[in-house]
């Protein structure tokens, strides 16, 4: 494996690229969806049929990791890979975004942002320089700097002084993150809110700090999907080409085929996972309810044509019952089916970019969720 992290564009087809990055835990194939492993597992799956279902990596968050079990109790157990059995990348998200979702009392200062864990109402203190010493005992494998996240919509002065704000912290966490062992990354980034001349500034910004990578974070908060699509545009024509790209939190399949034909490398969502435990099964055939009575009779299984058990093997009828009966295991085999559609849905995404037809792949893809309505 190699000792240092990088990144290379393998193909292009308008603006969607396919890619690789190479780190010292392993490859991740670009474009890249990463199942959401918010408290050191992935809801209700096991790692093994995480890994099976075609993730090269996995996403850690901070905030819930500091505040339970702790970053020092997980270092001193070996690290978040050896403690959730994931021996491949870790992305780690700063939890500045959790810290103002969740926290019922917070301050934000120049220095620090503060704030009463929603867990047990204890107080933390959480800097850019503890937010990189944090993804560090957990020694993840892709650092994400500490940024303020403002809630939309918003005055154009706040998101403004958030964005500014978070270019010093950005600053910051690159002087903290010197010295880390060879092969981790550390990604800035983008903010801005709706606001084009702001997310052109922030880019640039970060651009001279020059990041191993760059997210775009603040979309996919509420706002409509052209205007996402707008500050995307923007932030990526500022993003160099040889670095990775990484839209936070996104999202929907519609919405990733819609990024990835704009230059989007990496996405996170918790929705495939989500979705499983409240019944919804991402296919082929679009978005099924198995609340649905008309399941309760259908042998049929979600995909009889899927690589993974849980969408082959089970029949609608079984998982309707399951899921009426409010079985665990309801959960665990819809969360597995989504899961590995999202990672089929970017495996065919890389092939249709290597052949020259991402837009047939997508009029195909969009047809086929059609159909099944």
């Amino acid at each position: 494996m190699p000792k240092s992290f990088s990144f290379r564009v393998l193909a292009t087809d308008g603006a969607a690229r396919r890619g690789e990055i190479s780190t010292p835990r392993g490859t991740i194939r670009t474009p890249a969806f990463m199942p959401v492993g918010t408290a050191a597992t992935v809801k209700a799956m096991f790692p093994e049929h995480v890994r099976a279902a075609g993730a090269d990596i996995v996403l850690g968050n901070t905030y819930h990791l500091m505040l339970r079990p702790g970053a020092e109790r997980i270092a001193a157990l070996g690290g978040l890979h050896r403690f959730m059995q994931w021996p491949h990348p870790i992305l780690t998200d700063s939890g500045g975004f959790q810290v103002m979702s969740l926290s019922a009392l917070r301050k934000v200062t120049e220095q620090s942002v503060t704030f009463r864990s929603h867990i047990d109402g204890a107080m933390f203190d959480l800097s850019p320089e503890r937010a990189i010493e944090i993804q560090r005992l957990l020694d993840s494998d892709i650092v994400m700097q500490l940024d303020e996240c403002i809630r939309l919509p918003a005055a154009d002065a706040d998101v403004e002084r958030a964005m500014r704000l978070s270019l010093r912290w950005a600053e910051r966490c690159k002087r903290a993150f010197e010295g880390a062992p060879n092969g981790r990354a550390l990604f800035g980034i983008v903010q801005g809110g709706t606001l084009p001349k702001l997310r052109r500034e922030s880019a640039q910004a970060l651009v001279e700090m020059d990041f191993q990578g760059y997210a775009i974070g603040g979309l996919a908060v509420g706002e409509p999907q052209d205007v996402m699509l707008q500050m995307v545009e923007t932030s990526v024509a500022e993003l160099p080409a040889g670095k990775p790209r990484y839209l936070m939190g996104v999202g929907e399949p519609e919405d990733i085929l819609l990024t990835v034909e704009r230059g989007i490398d990496m996405f996170d969502c918790v929705l495939p996972t989500r979705a499983g435990r409240h019944a919804h099964a991402y296919t082929r055939f679009g978005k099924l309810n198995l609340k649905n009575a008309r399941h309760a009779d259908d042998p049929h299984p979600l995909d009889e044509a899927s690589d993974c058990p849980a969408a082959r093997d089970y029949s609608r009828a079984y998982l309707h019952h399951l899921v009426k009966a409010n079985e665990i295991l309801g959960a665990m085999l819809l969360s597995w089916a989504n899961v590995a559609y999202y990672q089929s849905l970017m495996a065919g995404m890389r092939e249709a970019i290597s052949a020259g037809r991402f837009a047939d792949f997508a009029a195909e893809t969009r047809a086929g969720w059609a159909e099944g309505e």
